[in-house]
């Protein structure tokens, strides 16, 4: 059976996961990925178990990924205000489990589930139950999110996940991006408010569909028009020395965000890991509508990804 790490720490309980070269450990506040490795190689960047974990990193967002502006929407006929939870731009950002703390449903050598509730609350009046699961096998690491309705009221539904990729050695600026999107949100420069999607060749900065190293681009936007290859969509980071690492996921999620983890003045997490975010909806989708899931009482929905290593 999986490990479960006693006592608890800062970050929750901690479940290590393994199988053939990879092994993981998922921390259950928020259902992080708090480490994920390959032959002692990290995929993405980890955060200790002592630790609070260092802002979204590799945590589960639902019920909505990415921002909603100024925290209001319209759903139902009602109006909402959410908590400003990104309050130096007056956003409510990453839904509303990540700090919350996940149960087991199940631990097993190679995988495990957790779950939580959100329970109706100002700003969010509905009741869903957020099912995770973790799977290491031979080709990475899956992470599925089933959300299911059991309240009494149509529910708006969003979620994805926060890993910050690492290709190997050196940092975000030395690395190759490959992302095979044609478009892109654009976004106010301050608040990063979603303006309109444009395609990427008007924006040849962020076009990265032949895959070029980063440099000091400035990324942290959400990109849709994927090239697919049986409905998957792949992200690819390498390294200099030949690592690498690659992100995949289907049609349900027809968004990614891409964030350089920009944090000047800030040694040790400055560009240090590329976050990439598949998203079954974009930014502000409870107000835009676009790609919005709206779960009926006793619906449920499920989306999926996987990190692997090159």
């Amino acid at each position: 059976m999986g490990r479960v790490t006693e006592p608890v720490e800062v970050s929750g309980r901690q479940l290590r996961i393994a199988a053939g070269p990879y092994e993981a450990v998922i921390a259950s506040v928020g259902a992080s990925l708090r480490s994920l490795t390959v032959d002692g190689r990290d995929l993405v960047v980890p955060f200790d178990a002592d630790e609070v974990r260092p802002g979204y990193r590799g945590t589960t967002l639902a019920p909505w990924p990415n921002r909603i502006v100024d925290g209001r929407y319209s759903f139902g006929g009602a109006e909402h205000q959410l908590p400003l939870t990104e309050p130096a731009r007056g956003q409510a950002l990453h839904g509303l489990l990540s700090w919350a703390e996940f149960s087991d449903r199940l631990v097993e050598d190679d995988r495990v589930v957790l779950a939580a509730v959100i329970e109706p609350q100002t700003g969010y009046p509905f009741r869903v139950e957020v099912e995770t699961e973790y799977r290491l096998d031979a080709g990475g690491l899956t992470q599925t999110v089933t959300a299911r309705n059991i309240g009494a009221d149509a529910a708006p539904w969003g979620t994805g996940p926060h890993p910050y990729l690492v290709a190997g050695a050196g940092g975000v600026d030395a690395w190759t991006l490959r992302l095979p999107a044609s478009e892109v949100l654009t976004v106010t420069p301050d608040r990063l408010s979603p303006i309109v999607v444009e395609p990427l060749s008007e924006h040849p900065e962020w076009d990265f569909r032949t895959a070029r190293t980063i440099g000091d681009v400035f990324i942290d936007h959400a990109f849709t028009g994927f090239a697919r290859t049986d409905g998957i969509a792949e992200v690819r980071l390498t390294a200099g020395d030949g690592t690498g690492v690659a992100m995949t996921w289907d049609e349900r999620c027809p968004w990614v965000q891409v964030h350089t983890a920009d944090n000047p003045g800030i040694d040790g997490i400055h560009r240090i890991g590329l976050a990439v975010e598949p998203m079954t909806c974009p930014p502000d989708a409870f107000n835009s509508g676009t790609d919005l899931v709206v779960l009926a009482p006793g619906d449920a929905h499920a989306a999926s990804w996987t990190i692997r290593a090159l």
